[in-house]
């Protein structure tokens, strides 16, 4: 059994160890950013192609530092795209022996196409599509068998901006419902991504996390629990509208996004918080990928939910990492250590 699969059983069983909360690497970028995915190149840029932006590492830098988080085995979950997803589970099957469970991102709604210039994620309401198909994460090809033994994944992130744009919103609904339908046909698992509103929805601030915590338990109402995703992947709100969507239904498991990169404070602080308020789940993408040192990034934030250490001082203890392995960090350890406002949504 994988590790994902126990934890989930035991929190549905009503656990609340910290050895239970699920952490995943997300590493599915390359669906929203493009080259920019993997993130900058330090020095001169090995392909010559220089803009006042600077340059950035490649696929292979990034499919090396994914290696690196199945070997190192901390996270529960690496979700990654179709395409290298089959690069690393269905063709180097580095999961075969692995206790991590492979994800795919299953959709990319418009208002994760944050390409250099593009204006999708901010100034138009978020509009459903899917580029990868589960027969494809699942074996790599399409077929007509599901019942045979797959190389790919059978669990995959689906996605859905609420915006209060009725004719939008009504589509991402309706297509959320098509994929439901194939993925129970097709023995495919799914977690559910909830983002806030990616444009002004007409209500005012702080009725946003209301809207969104309705909106999901509106959903999910009616899907009996052969269609209903496996754990949710949510902003966090603050203490109160999580707290709100945990208490309301034990069964449902609540995750958080990690959102923008941020300092390391900002990281180590909101597992922390998310953890002491109810959700069970922390998918960290850009936090993970852009810290000066990934592995050990990831294992204080294991640490910190574990209650082995507290963020301010996981903060300190990661800087000390950082000068042991002759890394320079990104900020001095005072600015690493100040709580920035985070913006919760994938760009």
């Amino acid at each position: 059994m994988k590790r994902l699969d126990q934890k989930l059983a035991n929190l549905l069983s009503g656990s609340m160890h910290p050895r239970d909360f699920i952490i995943a690497d997300a590493k599915d970028a390359d669906m929203a950013f493009g080259i920019t995915a993997p993130g900058p190149q330090t020095g001169s840029c090995r392909h010559g192609y220089n803009e006042s932006e600077g340059c950035w590492k490649t696929l292979g830098d990034y499919l090396a530092q994914i290696r690196g988080v199945i070997t190192q085995d901390i996270v529960d979950i690496v979700l990654l795209s179709a395409s290298n997803l089959e690069r690393l589970a269905i063709h180097e099957r580095l999961f075969e022996s692995s206790a991590i469970t492979p994800a795919a991102r299953a959709n990319d709604t418009s208002d994760v196409w944050a390409v250099r210039g593009g204006k999708y994620p901010t100034e138009h309401p978020s509009r459903s599509f899917r580029t990868a198909t589960i027969d494809h994460i699942k074996y790599g090809h399409l077929t007509d068998n599901h019942s045979v033994p797959f190389a790919g994944a059978d669990l995959g992130l689906y996605s859905i901006t609420f915006t209060n744009h009725i004719d939008w919103d009504y589509k991402a609904l309706v297509d959320y419902q098509d994929f439901r339908i194939e993925a129970e046909r097709k023995g495919f698992r799914h977690f559910l991504e909830v983002f806030n509103p990616n444009v002004n929805p007409g209500i005012p601030d702080k009725k946003v996390a209301g809207f969104l915590n309705d909106h999901i338990i509106r959903t999910l109402a009616g899907v009996t629990s052969a269609g209903r995703p496996v754990f949710l992947k949510i902003p966090y709100n603050g203490p109160g509208p999580l707290e709100e969507l945990v208490s309301y239904d034990s069964k449902l498991v609540v995750g958080i996004l990690g959102g923008s990169s941020g300092t390391t404070l900002d990281a180590f602080q909101l597992i922390h918080d998310a953890r002491k308020h109810g959700a069970r789940v922390a998918l960290f993408g850009r936090k993970i990928n852009l810290s000066e040192s990934p592995l050990a990034f990831i294992e204080f934030l294991r640490r910190v939910v574990d209650g082995d250490i507290a963020p301010v001082e996981a903060v300190k203890a990661y800087h000390g990492v950082l000068q042991a392995s002759g890394v320079k960090p990104l900020r001095p350890l005072q600015q690493d250590l100040q709580l920035t406002t985070n913006r919760m949504s994938y760009r």
